[in-house]
């Protein structure tokens, strides 16, 4: 057990190393967006929101085609790839690091690391179930997309789209700060409630 789990962990630096070499180039950007999505300033949330806010009320208005709206993304990315590494030591300012700048891009890339393997875990155990339990893989696959598509027949796509980039946006800062633990706890214990009394009914 313990070879497997230094097995892991040897798997898990080798990634983590490789990640914070093809990212060198952006590391003040991440660093910067880092501090943003953790909400070190006050103003940060309502600068996500506004800026968030802000870029859908462009795409309304401008109401791109998929088509245009898909090119004009993918030439922005191909910009930002091309330009960041070069402008972002001059706009920094130097291209040394302390060494908690160092540290909390290698936790980063960790936590990136980390966030790929749990959505590869999720979706090999959901073809695990399918192996397994394939009456409950349909029915539970089946049920989701129905809801899925009936919440997205109910509001509209752009504005969809909008609570669903902003509440990520907003994901890091609510779990720095707590908020997400404080709520998971409470319904938690309103569900523990819940079935103590349903127990107690049956019996």
């Amino acid at each position: 057990m313990a070879d497997g789990d230094n097995k892991s962990a040897n798997i898990l630096a080798q990634e983590t190393a490789q990640l914070e070499e093809q990212l060198q180039g952006w590391g003040e950007v991440i660093l910067a967006g880092d501090q943003v999505l953790r909400w070190e300033k006050p103003w940060f949330p309502g600068a996500l929101v506004g800026a968030s806010t802000l870029l859908f009320m462009m795409v309304y208005y401008l109401d791109p085609s998929v088509l245009t709206g898909l090119s004009c993304s993918v030439m922005l990315l191909c910009l930002a790839d091309y330009l960041v590494p070069t402008l972002a030591p001059r706009v920094f300012g130097s291209n040394k690091w302390s060494s908690e700048q160092q540290q909390r891009f290698h936790e980063i890339c960790g936590n990136l690391v980390k966030t790929q393997r749990r959505v590869l875990g999720w979706w090999k155990r959901l073809f695990a179930l399918k192996e397994e339990k394939p009456k409950m893989y349909f029915a539970s696959v089946i049920s989701s997309l129905v809801t899925v598509a009936w919440i997205g027949q109910q509001v509209h796509n752009l504005f969809l789209t909008y609570l669903i980039v902003s509440f990520l946006l907003l994901l890091p800062g609510l779990n720095q700060h707590g908020v997400i633990s404080k709520y998971a706890g409470m319904a938690k214990r309103e569900i523990n409630k819940l079935l103590k009394q349903k127990e107690k009914k049956n019996e």
